[in-house]
């Protein structure tokens, strides 16, 4: 919506000046007309005001996207739901990958817009002590990341984000120490409340899932 606002704006700051050059410089006795000066201002500032929170979004998904891409191993695009979009969704996931009828996922990780709003909070913040909503939301971005590598279960892809939230907090600015908190955080409380589908008995130290990486929350120094 506002993306159309913004190119509405420019295209009647053009209007405007282009209606000033091509005739409309003098009056029907001759006399001179001053450039619309204070329109085309203010249409100019009000394209740049909508189209704010697009260049925004944009910046902030190309920094998400880096983060999911050493995730994942490959090149991942991250798409952050618009608020219009939040308006007719009626899914209750926090974020999908697609999947194509020969099994292999899409490179493209898509977060719902409230934990996109929680990410950027977190983006912003000191990472100290981040609320459990925003750390959920890393995890989300850090369990599709995990799925456009080509993981599909549930609960796979789950204990493998789990493993993989604390470099995940690192690449989005947070410290040792603070990733490795979000990290133990998600995987002390949020995890096991998890629905089933979700969870595995091997996901634990020394479990079938234990990928012995100096990223898991169970690791010391992780």
């Amino acid at each position: 919506m506002l993306s159309w606002l913004a190119a509405a704006a420019v295209a009647g700051a053009f209007a405007v000046t282009a209606r000033w050059y091509l005739g409309g410089r003098h009056d029907s006795l001759g006399r001179p007309i001053r450039f619309p000066t204070v329109s085309v201002v203010l249409l100019v500032i009000l394209a740049s005001v909508a189209a704010y929170p697009g260049i925004a979004r944009h910046r902030e998904e190309k920094r998400l996207a880096r983060a999911a891409s050493v995730i994942a191993g490959a090149p991942v695009k991250v798409v952050c739901q618009t608020l219009s979009g939040a308006f007719v969704d009626a899914g209750a996931e926090a974020g999908y990958v697609r999947w194509g009828a020969d099994g292999v996922p899409e490179h493209i990780a898509h977060i719902k817009w409230e934990q996109c709003g929680l990410l950027r909070k977190y983006l912003r913040s000191s990472k100290r002590h981040p609320s459990i909503e925003q750390l959920e939301a890393v995890h989300v971005l850090t369990h599709e990341a995990v799925h456009t590598s080509g993981v599909k279960s549930e609960s796979l892809t789950e204990c493998k984000a789990v493993q993989r939230d604390a470099q995940m907090a690192r690449l989005l600015g947070a410290s040792d120490a603070e990733a490795k908190a979000l990290a133990w955080i998600y995987w002390r409380t949020v995890y096991p409340q998890m629905p089933d589908d979700y969870r595995d008995a091997g996901c634990a130290p020394g479990g079938a899932l234990d990928e012995a990486l100096p990223t898991s929350p169970w690791v010391a120094g992780a």
